[in-house]
């Protein structure tokens, strides 16, 4: 009989710890970004009615693209403010915008700022507690594997989000004593947030934000150990103690931060593959956190041939994966990239998933 999805999952985090069974297949997950729904169209939707696998439950022409809303922040031309008080713009529909002002600009004004409350407000709308607990409890009553979260950026991006990217780096730069008191308010935001999830009763708890530039962290080590470690710390132990996994997603360059977030207790690490170096990611991480592998989404599956598509897939696999698991794929789909990669994308995952099996 064959196991349940929640069951792989699990195996697949726990790469063969505490006894725990070898996973049957590679999880993988295949994201179409709004703006790729908004290029392609109905040539997306035929790839995704083609893999069944990766997209269960998906039925053609339920996307009305003439009249589709983007959403907050994801709107070209329309600008947007969070409950924080930033302003979002973005100039391509269904890819998210940039902060466009600063409300913390000026120190003195965090003396009368206000966090939104997260028990009535999410970022960008309105919250329902009570319908996040039914949905969570029909998600286990299903037997599938519940999660929560915090919103993308929900710290460190959220303090350039709040400051203003180039004044935020002189903050770091010069020590400012007030980044701890910013810190402070966006701790407290977040462990609010993490509390209802965990009351709820979720398995696992994501956390996302971007970390990293090309090159390099966009913060050096010793500044992440310094001022984020003892956050991230702060907002991960009542998960741990809860008995709840942990998933940090980030984009960029990661490889000099990876032991501050085994410090802190991650199980899941989502970093972007090529960015940071598959060889890399295989000598020093491998083994030690889950790889939630973002495949790339700049060169290869943009701009590469289905040959190329599927030979990175290979490559990761083979690199990355293991028998007892330690290895997700996952692939967010954005403009230029054609249908016929995307198709390609979509194959690859499914020949190699079984791989280790």
């Amino acid at each position: 009989m064959a196991i349940s999805e929640r069951e792989n999952y699990l195996r697949t985090v726990k790469m063969g710890r505490d006894n725990a069974k070898s996973p049957e297949w590679i999880p993988c997950r295949t994201v179409i970004s709004g703006a790729s729904y908004d290029q392609l169209r109905d040539e997306v939707e035929e790839v995704m009615a083609r893999h069944p696998l990766l997209f269960p439950g998906f039925e053609k022409g339920q996307r009305d693209y003439d009249n589709w809303d983007f959403g907050p922040g994801h709107r070209a031309g329309e600008d947007f403010e969070d409950a924080w008080g930033c302003v979002w713009r973005s100039d391509i529909n269904g890819i998210e915008g940039v902060v466009i002002n600063a409300p913390l600009a000026n120190w003195e004004d965090m003396e009368s700022y206000q966090a939104p409350d997260p028990a009535k407000t999410a970022d960008r709308g309105p919250v329902d507690w009570d319908a996040n607990r039914r949905n969570t409890e029909a998600q286990r009553a299903r037997g599938e594997l519940t999660s929560g979260g915090v919103p993308h950026g929900y710290l460190f991006m959220r303090m350039y989000y709040l400051r203003g990217f180039e004044d935020l780096m002189y903050d770091f730069a010069t020590q400012d004593p007030r980044l701890q008191d910013l810190i402070d308010v966006l701790v407290d935001h977040n462990s609010r947030l993490i509390r209802q999830w965990l009351d709820i009763g979720v398995e696992k708890m994501e956390f996302g934000e971007d970390l990293g530039t090309q090159i390099a962290s966009i913060i050096s080590p010793k500044d992440f150990a310094k001022w984020i470690t003892p956050a991230y710390t702060k907002l991960i132990k009542p998960c741990r103690e809860a008995g709840c996994l942990i998933a940090l997603h980030s984009d960029g360059y990661i490889m000099e931060l990876m032991d501050e977030f085994v410090k802190c207790g991650i199980d899941i690490i989502n970093p972007q593959d090529l960015c940071n170096g598959i060889d890399n990611l295989a000598r020093e991480v491998k083994g030690r956190m889950c790889i939630r592998l973002d495949v790339d989404r700049q060169s290869i599956v943009p701009f590469g041939t289905p040959a190329e598509i599927r030979e990175l897939i290979e490559e990761e696999v083979r690199k990355l994966g293991s028998p007892e698991g330690g290895l997700e794929l996952l692939c967010g789909v954005y403009p230029p990239t054609p249908a016929e990669n995307g198709e390609a994308l979509c194959a690859a995952m499914e020949e190699f998933r079984g791989y280790w099996w």
